[in-house]
């Protein structure tokens, strides 16, 4: 008999989430014994990391770290980084920052000592192991890619997003300390929360949902929802930022099993033509394609919309409808824009934009609602405002 709700999940080997946890990974990395390490981050956290550091180093174990990421990494990104780091060869890898920082570490402790050239592993699934030690430490409350088994790279030859699904991606090890988002400034903890919350939202609509998954899609979408305006406009409001950070770890572990779908397939454009961030990308779709998808999965759609604070409506239809209108309101009061106008997309871009959404069909598949290249086109223009 064939199974028709599959479930196939991994989840990092230990993951510590508490405020000030920080405090406690160097005695986790000495626990491994390793006389190398290598830690991707960026400029703003080295101040935060710097007791960790000296931590290590106090214990014998040499250090080398990398900030050269500081926007989504393509490929030639990698390669250069690699260059230098397989000269290293360290036992343990560890990112620490943003989605991008992360997805590079999993990528650099996946590449090391392996024989497999980082082509030969785009896609799903081709990515035969992994013999460096991986810990992965969000300093962002968006992308979940901590607890996910997926990287995405901008191939440079064609300037589109490719994305590598592995079980080898998986940290063995995940810190997410809440206090590290803190210092992240109102727009950027507005997109990556927006960008959590499309995760969970897109897993719990998903064509493939999954009722193990559907628990933490439901109640991280009812903690960014509940909370990210608090997060966006008192930066330094700990309950808000904890919640956030649990929503968007909650977001990362729906993306190996479900995954995302039409607003993410359709955001790709925009990051890859206008070079905007991920999580505004997300933010400024997001609302038109739920409208667009409601008409076949309304009775989830009103559940997303409860999950988001509305009040019960007459039927599924008005509440599904009363969910679009609170995402608008979230969005507009965390100061992102809610039209592709504003970010100076012009509307002769639509029809290019639409036809590279179409070779996204790894996450078209997933979405409730077929999108075709001339839905993609309309979704674009109702966008536009």
């Amino acid at each position: 008999m064939e199974l028709t709700n599959n479930l196939k999940i991994f989840f990092p080997g230990k993951l510590v989430f508490a405020n000030e946890s920080l405090e406690q990974l160097a005695v986790e990395v000495h626990g491994l014994q390793p006389s190398k390490v290598f830690i991707a981050t960026i400029v703003p956290l080295q101040n935060a990391i710097a007791g960790f550091i000296t931590q290590l180093e106090e214990a014998g174990i040499e250090v080398r770290t990398d900030t050269s990421i500081v926007q989504e990494p393509t490929f030639s990104d990698f390669d250069k980084l690699m260059q230098t780091v397989q000269q290293f060869n360290p036992d343990v890898v560890i990112g620490i920052g943003g989605g991008s920082v992360l997805d590079i570490a999993k990528l650099v402790a996946a590449q090391l000592d392996n024989e497999q050239q980082l082509r030969e592993y785009l896609g799903i699934g081709l990515l035969k192991g992994r013999k460096k030690k991986l810990i992965c430490i969000p300093a962002t409350s968006g992308t979940g890619s901590e607890a996910s088994p997926n990287a995405i790279l901008v191939d440079d030859a064609d300037n589109q997003k490719k994305g590598i699904i592995s079980p080898f991606l998986v940290p063995d090890i995940v810190y997410v300390d809440p206090l590290l988002t803190i210092s992240v400034p109102p727009a950027i903890t507005a997109a990556t929360g927006i960008d959590a919350l499309t995760h969970c939202m897109e897993a719990y609509t998903n064509k493939f949902a999954q009722p193990f998954i559907d628990m933490m899609a439901y109640e991280g979408m009812r903690l960014i929802a509940a909370h990210i305006e608090t997060a966006v406009k008192q930066g330094d409001n700990v309950e808000a930022r904890e919640k956030v950070a649990m929503g968007s770890l909650l977001g990362g572990f729906c993306l190996g099993p479900v995954n995302t779908a039409g607003v993410h397939a359709l955001s790709y454009p925009l990051g890859s033509m206008f070079h905007l961030a991920h999580g505004l990308s997300n933010a400024l779709l997001l609302p038109y394609v739920m409208e667009y998808n409601i008409p076949s999965a309304t009775k989830k759609y009103a559940e997303v919309a409860l999950a988001l604070g509305c009040e019960r409506q007459a039927d599924d239809t008005a509440t599904a409808a009363a969910g679009v209108g609170r995402i608008k309101s979230i969005i507009k009061a965390c100061g992102i824009p809610l039209t592709l106008k504003e970010v100076n997309v012009p509307e002769d871009a639509i029809p290019q934009m639409a036809a590279d959404a179409m070779k996204v069909q790894r996450l078209l598949r997933n979405n409730p609602r077929e999108i075709s290249e001339r839905d993609a086109i309309a979704i674009y223009k109702a966008a536009m405002g």
